[in-house]
């Protein structure tokens, strides 16, 4: 059964926010090494990036390799890079099908210069392509985006660029890697773990945060409706009563 009719098309997030975890132990079950789990967890991305788009949400953002990932075998990561070179390439023809805009965040600068550079035309290939956001987490930690925000922001305190009395949160999101795009309504993260890990922490304040015991690799279209539906049928105060939720103009 197709989900989707569950939904209401007239409340969804704007922005969704996944952690992909699980593909090791995916591949691990079927007896295979952990690269065999990143291989199949293609189809897991596409069928979500097409689930959001066909219900409205405007920007997913995946995070795809963290700070800490650099801590993995050297096999494992040398085979991550290769494979997010081959899929973004495969795949560019079906970003202008679908009309996906691709965007990266994270330091960019530390993958290798081959991932760099794939990276780069494709984000420049399909910056026209206005149905959906899909931004790639790469190198990405949160708290590190939040150390450089400081800095950047203190330096044009220290050269009379800001008055410290304008900072705000609207001074922060526009230094944030994320500042073009919205905060973050629903955080999904597969594989039964219950944990931010450091993504995304200033973004997803107010964001409803749904677990699945799913594995990455099997997670497909109905899997999302289901975390779309959850969200739905949950109350967002952003720090209100529920009475001032149900009677806004009191």
């Amino acid at each position: 059964m197709n989900k989707i009719l569950n939904i209401n098309l007239q409340k969804v997030p704007q922005h969704v926010a996944i952690i992909m975890d699980g593909n090791g132990r995916w591949a691990k079950g079927k007896g295979m090494e952990r690269v065999f789990g990143h291989r199949n967890a293609l189809t897991s991305i596409r069928e979500s990036v097409e689930a959001a788009s066909d219900i409205g949400v405007k920007a997913v953002t995946l995070y795809t390799f963290s700070t800490e990932n650099w801590n993995r075998p050297k096999y494992e990561v040398n085979a991550l890079m290769s494979l997010l070179v081959s899929a973004l390439k495969n795949e560019l023809p079906n970003f202008h099908k679908d009309n996906v805009k691709i965007g990266a965040i994270g330091d960019i600068s530390n993958l290798p210069k081959k991932a760099q550079k794939i990276l780069a035309t494709v984000i420049e290939e399909t910056k026209n392509n206005s149905k959906i956001t899909l931004t790639f987490a790469l190198n990405y930690g949160s708290r590190e985006e939040i150390v450089n925000t400081i800095k950047n922001i203190s330096k044009k305190v220290v050269n009379n660029e800001l008055q410290i009395e304008e900072i705000d949160e609207k001074v922060i999101n526009n230094h944030l890697y994320t500042f073009n795009l919205p905060e973050v309504d629903l955080m999904i993260r597969t594989s039964g773990e219950q944990r931010i890990s450091n993504f995304l922490l200033w973004q997803m304040a107010y964001a409803e945060l749904y677990f699945t015991d799913v594995l990455w690799p099997d997670f497909r279209k109905n899997d999302f409706f289901d975390a779309i539906i959850e969200y739905q049928h949950r109350e967002r105060r952003f720090g209100k009563t529920s009475e001032q939720i149900e009677t806004p103009n009191e």
